[in-house]
């Protein structure tokens, strides 16, 4: 059920969890537009370990998500749980945590 399930993101480094946040998955689909979503749930499933591996996209989808609101907007949830302004903030903190920790392994659990 996606409304009520959520993504769990974690930065790993020599064992010891230095970043990890969760969203709800009902931000897939605003995460499928912005050309980040197997960056950010799936990125075993396309060869990305560390975050460096996912910076420059995760990056790329951010700037495109604040430079065109209103186009990211109609993908918000429609129960409330799961918005563009909740999304942004949510993707900046974590890039700025894989910014910090380029050789920190990604985990994911969703």
């Amino acid at each position: 059920m996606e409304g009520v399930m959520s993504l769990d993101v974690s930065l790993m480094v020599d064992g010891r969890e230095v970043y990890s946040a969760n969203i709800t998955h009902n931000l897939g689909q605003m995460a499928r537009a912005a050309g980040i979503y197997m960056q950010l749930w799936r990125p075993s499933e396309i060869g990305c370990e560390y975050a460096k591996d996912i910076e420059d996209a995760i990056a790329l989808g951010l700037a495109d998500m604040v430079a065109r609101p209103s186009h990211y907007e109609q993908f918000d949830a429609e129960n409330g749980w799961g918005t563009y302004r909740d999304f942004v903030p949510w993707i900046a903190k974590y890039l700025e945590a894989l910014r910090k920790h380029p050789n920190a392994i990604i985990e994911v659990s969703i």
